[in-house]
């Protein structure tokens, strides 16, 4: 299959085909190669720039990777090829003039020259065009019209009316300095997003997916519905370090969408299963789609309060999906797949169990509180040096000098604790001297080499969404736009907390919808963040709930990004899909709001319920009360307990979850009462079929 024809038939990632074979194909995987060495040399601090030309080298390269390969993508006529390329290079002479030009820049801050106003400017169309071309119109013209409220803010009506700016000053503020395109969105992206990026790229050039779906088959494939939870569980472990849950659709989709249809499931049930685990997988640490990290630098505070915030709901949201599938597949008669024909979760264990070690690592460091890009870069390493050892590995004797081998690797390994990255960098440049001398050695080079050019293609979409969201953030920061709309969320949170929490996940989901889920998190939160916790939210609590919806809004009606993009593989409506996901995800729309009256739930402290009870008992009182609502909730949506529920049945179980969520003690109550019914209900009829 053509990369032209790949990208016709999903229309959602145009990238998702690999270069094209042809010359203009391998001069911009040569370029993709660059900007993942690049990105790798400031990272390890093998080469140390000021941060503000890293971030307009990260940026022009993007322009010079992104024009000309949407364009190949896309089989574009030879005139729209040449205007791709003339934008490309454009980028790149904005990154050279800024680099040029940064300490002069530096000097004249607030007083552009006219031509660093023409640059400013030509910066800001490459922005706006790339994000156009790479995702459609939703986030441009929702940038579009942040740009021109700095720009004519001054003439709208009070309150929602600024002091007016200048236009040289919107452009200065915009395009130079660390507000703007260049502000902390592409600072993350230049930095944590791109390495972690990298990092899954090596893994499944190395074969995690493969490991990830062997276990997932051996543990769960021959359970009830075991085709679904197989897609549940390697769906949402590849999403951990994938960092893009479209991109996991794609990826881990194209094996568990036929296989769910195979076992009995329909098109639109298989789909709306793999889209769910897949954004899911942004909710479950380590690495959260990168917005752990971003999450951290926003607020300030530790990675670790991030993960601890995250992990509680992270599980429930997987167990309500695994809980759904199951009652599907009892619904249907759906019996698990044949244990023989399945691989042994040992065997694949012990095959791959290496792949774990750097991503082991990573999770350590991040807990030990090591900053996200030196753990990164050490993780990415390590995956280096394991793909590259196991080849030079391949060619040793089995037995005692094989295994001496490892061991000396793994101690060269462990040293970079004493002697810093420039141990790990030492020993991947000797490996791959080591696989350059032999055939198959060359082949894992190649392999290696391919990983950097997925990487750079991979973060592509990211990092100009990045650079876009940055106009967003600058208005905001230059004209204080946050502070109006928070202030309309106050005012009504002070009538209703529940219609603010309410207005707030509509604000989301509307803005998530065509926008990918980092700059929808980065917009969201800086908008209502501030807003919910004012009205005593806890702070990551609130920027926890704006995340949520953000992912969900790639499941909801009528965009769904994450449910068009397993359409063709489905073969099957991509509105169909929506809801199928909507239904399954249902625990990521009950989980924010509880955690907001409850913090517990999030591991934070607040609420009056841990204030009555303590802490610790909140904590599990919350989590108990969480699963049984979202329990009651699958069992009403699928309408099967055993049994096929009448809908007066149905309706108790949605009463009971409904009662639940709330946090009052009256609710409360008549949530454990309404329980108690329905419970009663089934074991009256499971006695009566005896």
């Amino acid at each position: 299959m053509t990369s032209e024809t790949l990208a016709q038939a999903n229309p959602h990632d145009p990238l998702a085909a690999g270069f094209p074979a042809t010359v203009q194909g391998r001069a911009l995987f040569w370029i993709a190669v660059a900007f993942s060495s690049f990105q790798i040399l400031t990272a390890a601090h093998l080469l140390d720039m000021p941060s503000q030309i890293v971030r307009a080298i990260h940026v022009g390269f993007l322009m010079l990777l992104g024009f000309p390969l949407l364009a190949l993508m896309r089989g574009a006529r030879s005139q729209i090829a040449a205007l791709a390329w003339a934008a490309a290079l454009a980028g790149v002479a904005v990154a050279a003039y800024q680099w040029v030009e940064f300490v002069p820049l530096l000097m004249r801050a607030g007083d552009p020259l006219p031509i660093d106003i023409a640059v400013g400017v030509l910066a800001l169309v490459l922005v706006f065009a790339a994000a156009w071309a790479m995702m459609g119109p939703a986030l441009p013209i929702i940038a579009g019209c942040f740009l021109a409220y700095c720009l004519w803010g001054e003439y709208l009506p009070s309150p929602l009316n600024h002091r007016g700016y200048d236009f040289s000053q919107v452009i200065d503020h915009m395009a130079y300095g660390t507000e703007g395109i260049y502000g902390i969105p592409v600072y993350v992206s230049s930095s944590f997003i791109f390495l972690f990026i990298l990092f899954g790229s090596f893994l499944e050039k190395a074969g995690m997916i493969k490991l990830f779906t062997d276990v997932s088959l051996g543990l769960v494939g021959h359970k009830q519905g075991g085709a679904a939870k197989v897609s549940v569980l390697a769906s949402g472990l590849m999403g951990t370090i994938s960092g893009s849950g479209v991109a996991n659709v794609v990826t881990t989709g194209q094996f568990t969408i036929p296989l769910m249809k195979r076992f009995g499931y329909s098109a639109g049930f298989a789909g709306g299963v793999e889209a769910t685990a897949s954004m899911g997988g942004q909710l479950m640490p380590p690495v959260m789609g990168a917005v752990a990290f971003i999450m951290a630098e926003t607020l300030g505070v530790e990675y670790i309060e991030v993960v601890r915030a995250a992990v509680i709901p992270a599980i429930l949201y997987f167990a309500a999906a695994f809980w759904m599938v199951h009652l599907e597949a009892g619904r249907m008669g759906l019996r698990g797949l044949n244990r023989a024909e399945l691989p042994s979760p040992r065997a694949a264990l012990r095959e791959g169990w290496h792949l774990l070690l750097p991503l082991g690592v990573l999770v350590w460091l991040l807990f030990s509180g090591y900053t996200p890009l030196f753990a990164g870069t050490v993780g990415l390493g390590l995956t280096v040096m394991l793909i590259l050892g196991a080849s030079v590995a391949l060619g040793l004797p089995a037995g005692v000098i094989r295994t001496l081998f490892w061991v000396g690797l793994g101690l060269i390994a462990a040293a970079f604790l004493e002697w810093g990255i420039w141990v790990v960098i030492a020993a991947v440049v000797g490996l791959m001297a080591l696989c350059a001398a032999n055939k198959g050695g060359r082949e894992t080079l190649v392999i290696c080499r391919d990983a950097l050019a997925d990487g750079a293609k991979t973060a592509l979409p990211v990092g100009i969404a990045c650079a876009l969201v940055g106009i967003i953030i600058g208005t905001m920061t230059l004209t204080g736009a946050a502070n109006t709309f928070g202030q309309f969320i106050v005012g009504v949170g002070q009538k209703s907390l529940f219609l603010s929490l309410l207005l707030t996940m509509v604000t989301c989901i509307v803005l998530g919808m065509g926008i990918p889920t980092i700059p929808n998190y980065i917009i969201t939160s800086s908008i209502a963040g501030p807003a919910l916790l004012a009205l005593g939210v806890p702070l990551i609590v609130s920027h926890m709930f704006v995340f949520y919806f953000g992912i969900l809004a790639d499941l909801t009606p009528p965009v769904a990004l994450a449910c068009f993009a397993a359409a063709p593989i489905a073969k099957e409506r991509g509105l169909t899909i929506s809801f199928h996901a909507v239904k399954i995800a249902a625990a990521g729309f009950v989980i924010p709001f509880m955690a907001v009256y409850t913090p517990a739930l999030m591991l934070q402290d607040g609420g009056p319920l841990a204030s009555e009870i303590g802490y610790p008992l909140a904590v599990v009182y919350i989590v108990f009360k969480a699963a049984l609502a979202i329990g009651l909730w699958g069992v009403a949506v699928i309408g099967w307990m055993g049994h096929k529920l009448a809908l007066w049945e149905r309706t108790l179980a949605v009463l009971a979850a409904a009662a639940l969520v709330a946090a009052l003690p009256m609710t409360d109550a008549l949530g454990f009462v309404l329980v108690a019914a329905f419970v009663a209900q089934m074991l009256l009829l499971k006695r009566a079929r005896v």
